[in-house]
């Protein structure tokens, strides 16, 4: 099995400091979008040129870096224990080459680890499949966005939302208004429904590795997505929480099997530093988008 170490680093720096096109895209729309001379349009020209400078200079996009989150696709007869060592180790030497900033804290003792690697941290999520070679996403989900993410167990009586799409609809609303510019918005959802509690959490941030101007395959979610999307913007909150006609950039829906007795509905809410990066390794080569 091939060291893949230098590959990985390569996989955060491009997360880190390239912001996806989609998003780029969408926020240079909102910003055509808002009023000439408001804050919300200032915020959205200081959030541009930042995305510039990182892309020129290989600099982090925020400085908060965040959890880095790998999904790894593998065949039969790969080693995960190996490809575990070596995204350990990429996400040290990416700490020391500035791409990450030192981010793993002990929960009991407060010490940071001063590489990015720690008990469960970065997060890594293995599945075997049947396609040849080795598929890696990775997402980088900033610590303040991930305050804001949260989790809504159906029925809810005080939003008299019920165990249903328009249910769903309620609570992400509401955790959107919650967040105001928390968040820093404006942000993306990914937004599980159903699961146990764990299996909805990690739902609902795979979603984010869709791209922003997707389109879900399903009929139903798709009008829910384009829905959230605009009663979102409705609010008013704005980039930054400064108000104006631009909170979200997205919302991403998709669904898992649960119990009767259970009906979650997980929201993760994503910064405008959606940072995402994909790796894709057949044989000797290696590809990124």
């Amino acid at each position: 099995m091939q060291d893949l170490t230098d590959a990985f680093v390569e996989l955060i720096r491009r997360a880190a400091t390239l912001l996806p096109a989609d998003m780029e895209r969408a926020l240079r729309k909102a910003r055509e979008d808002e009023e000439p001379g408001s804050a919300a349009e200032g915020a959205l020209d200081t959030i541009l040129q930042n995305v510039e400078m990182s892309r020129a200079k290989s600099t982090p996009i925020c400085q908060d870096t965040g959890t880095p989150i790998f999904t790894i696709h593998y065949p039969l007869g790969v080693s995960t224990r190996k490809l575990a060592d070596q995204i350990r180790r990429a996400c040290a030497i990416a700490t020391e080459k500035a791409y990450l900033r030192p981010n793993a804290v002990d929960s009991l003792t407060g010490k940071n680890s001063g590489d990015n690697t720690g008990i469960d941290f970065p997060t890594m999520h293995f599945e075997e499949w049947d396609e040849e070679g080795i598929k890696v996403d990775l997402i980088l989900k900033g610590g303040g966005c991930e305050n804001v993410s949260t989790q809504y167990k159906l029925p809810d009586s005080d939003l008299g939302a019920g165990r249903d799409l328009e249910g769903v609809r309620r609570v992400v609303l509401d955790a959107v208004h919650k967040a105001q510019g928390l968040g820093c918005a404006p942000g993306v959802l990914g937004v599980a429904v159903g699961g146990d509690r764990g299996s909805s959490y990690i739902k609902s941030k795979q979603l984010l590795l869709r791209p922003v101007d997707d389109t879900n395959e399903d009929p139903k979610l798709a009008e829910l997505e384009d829905r959230l999307l605009e009663e979102g913007n409705e609010l008013g909150i704005g980039p930054m929480g400064f108000g104006g006609k631009t909170t979200l950039l997205g919302v991403k829906v998709g669904t898992l099997h649960r119990l009767p007795a259970s009906y979650f509905v997980s929201v993760a809410y994503m910064c405008w530093a959606n940072r995402r990066a994909s790796m894709r390794v057949v044989g000797e080569e290696i590809t990124y988008a």
